[in-house]
This record gives C-alpha cells, sequence and structure tokens, in this order.
C-alpha cells in the first residue's frame, strides 16, 4: 500500500510537468528542450527561498515565475530571433545550468530540515498520504484552469497557432505572441512541477532536470495510447493518468530488480515503442488484411 501511494503521489506531482510538455509537443506542435533547464530551475528558486525562511506557497509561486520567464527567453530566441524552437530550446536549457548553480550557489540544496507545503498544511495525514492529497488538489485545479483557459479566445487562438499557423495569421492573430504565451505557460508549469517535486524529495539538485523532457513524453504517449484524444478535456486527463502509469511501470521494473542506473535507457525505448505504436498498428492490420 504504501508503494501505491507513493507511485500515485509521484505521478501526480510529474504531471504538472507532463501537462506542460503536452502544451508544447502537442498544442503548439513545438520540441521544446527548455524543460530540461526550467525544472530544475523551479526547484532550485523554491529550495532557495524555503532555506531562506520564504513561505512554501510563496516559494512555488515565484519557481513558477521563474518558469515562466525561461519560456519567454526561448520563445522570444525563436520568433523574433528566428532561431529555430529545438535549437532555441537546447540553448535556455544550456544557459539554465548556470543560472540554476548561482540561483543555489552550490549543486545541490538539502531541505530536510525545512518546512515544505507537505508539512505545513494541517491535513493530519502522514507524509505518504499528505504527498497524495496535495498532489491531487494542485493537479486538479492545474487542469480545470487549464480546460477553462484553452476554451477562451486566447486560449483557442494559441490552440490554432499549433494546428494552422497560416490560418490563424489570415485571421490577423499574431502568431509570435501565441507561440512565446504557449511557451510562457509550458514551462511554468514545469518549474511548479520541479519546485513540488524538489519538496516531496528533501532536496534540489541542479542536474535533476536531466532526462525530464522524455518523461514528459512518456506520459504524453502512455496517456494518449491507453487513454484517448477525444477531446481537450480527455487529453488532459489522459495525460495526468499517463504520469500515473508511467510512474507505476517504473515502480514495477524496479521491483522486478531492474539496476536504477538502466532507468533512463527504460524510459527512452519505452517511450520509442509508444510513439511507433501508430506504425505498428498499421502494419499488423495491413498484414491481418493480406492473410484474409
Amino acid at each position: 500500500m504504501d508503494l501505491i501511494i507513493s507511485t500515485v503521489s509521484q505521478g501526480l506531482l510529474w504531471a504538472l510537468l507532463a501537462i506542460g510538455v503536452y502544451l508544447t509537443f502537442r498544442v503548439l506542435d513545438i520540441a521544446d528542450l527548455t524543460v530540461e533547464g526550467s525544472f530544475p530551475l523551479g526547484a532550485a528558486t523554491a529550495a532557495t527561498l524555503l532555506t531562506s525562511g520564504a513561505s512554501p506557497f510563496v516559494a512555488i509561486a515565484v519557481a513558477c515565475v521563474a518558469g515562466m520567464l525561461s519560456g519567454v527567453v526561448t520563445g522570444l530566441l525563436t520568433t523574433k530571433l528566428k532561431i529555430p524552437a529545438l535549437l532555441a530550446g537546447i540553448l535556455t536549457m544550456i544557459a539554465l545550468y548556470s543560472v540554476n548553480l548561482r540561483i543555489m550557489g552550490k549543486a545541490n540544496l538539502p531541505l530536510l530540515s525545512t518546512d515544505t507545503i507537505f508539512t505545513v498544511l494541517p491535513l493530519g495525514l502522514d507524509k505518504g498520504m499528505t504527498v497524495l492529497a496535495v498532489g491531487f488538489i494542485i493537479v486538479f485545479i492545474v487542469a480545470v484552469l487549464n480546460y477553462w483557459f484553452f476554451g477562451t479566445e486566447l486560449g483557442a487562438a494559441i490552440r490554432a497557432t499549433g494546428d494552422n499557423p497560416h490560418m490563424i495569421r489570415a485571421n490577423g492573430i499574431n502568431t509570435d505572441i501565441m507561440i512565446v504565451l504557449g511557451l510562457l505557460l509550458s514551462n511554468g508549469l514545469v518549474a511548479m512541477s520541479g519546485a513540488l517535486v524538489a519538496q516531496s524529495n528533501g532536496f534540489a539538485d541542479v542536474g535533476m532536470g536531466v532526462g525530464t523532457i522524455v518523461i514528459g513524453l512518456a506520459s504524453v504517449i502512455i496517456g494518449e495510447v491507453l487513454f484517448g484524444t477525444k477531446s481537450f478535456k480527455n487529453c488532459l486527463i489522459s495525460v495526468i493518468l499517463g504520469s500515473i502509469v508511467y510512474r507505476a511501470v517504473i515502480a514495477v521494473v524496479l521491483q522486478l530488480g531492474m539496476p536504477p542506473n538502466d532507468l533512463k535507457l527504460f524510459t527512452a525505448i519505452l517511450v520509442a515503442i509508444a510513439l511507433s505504436m501508430p506504425l505498428i498498428q498499421a502494419k499488423w492490420n495491413s498484414i491481418k488484411r493480406g492473410m484474409r
């Protein structure tokens, strides 16, 4: 039971990262590698503020704003300097490594004796259930706000920019602003996830962002394959559930004896298989038709 609670809790905390990756990868149709820098940026910002005596709520809010600023930087590099989105994300990610070291002052910042959002809330639960409850509440609020926002005229314009930028420009919408705004929202959520994960784990590390883009993609793809993409609401729910399923898969393979050092390799293979599922299904259907 403790393993199940821990797995679902971590899945919920990382679901914010998955939603952020979904916004760029599916909504904007951009492969944004900024997340590998904005995730530890959120963790570093929150950890530094917490160790300085700031409120956990203030730390999370400031971490979210820091992530938004990193998204704006990538957006401006892409839209104003015409640097390809993939390369712009890599440049921002590399720059954020030094920024994160500057913020923390060292490579690792422990939070073992510091109050976090999981200790200040008077929920009357043990640590595992507290993380689960807080994670569920935050993810629920974020999902509802995203569903509402992307149903507005501005949110619809962002979605249309990813679907058909030529058409939306013909309707008088500035696609550059929509791209910057989408990257801002995405990296704000990623940084918030980093802040929560750091508080849950009890430390912030400058290298904790390595492989986060693959984790986010795995959550998105697994969610879409298992739970469908019939509507935007369905997509949000699928991404959240995909994050939980991904954590469950990781927990299972670790229980079966997989060395932790092989987790990144396993995740990469899992994402590759998930991404190739449409082709595999098409080939299988073609073979079945040929056998008939």
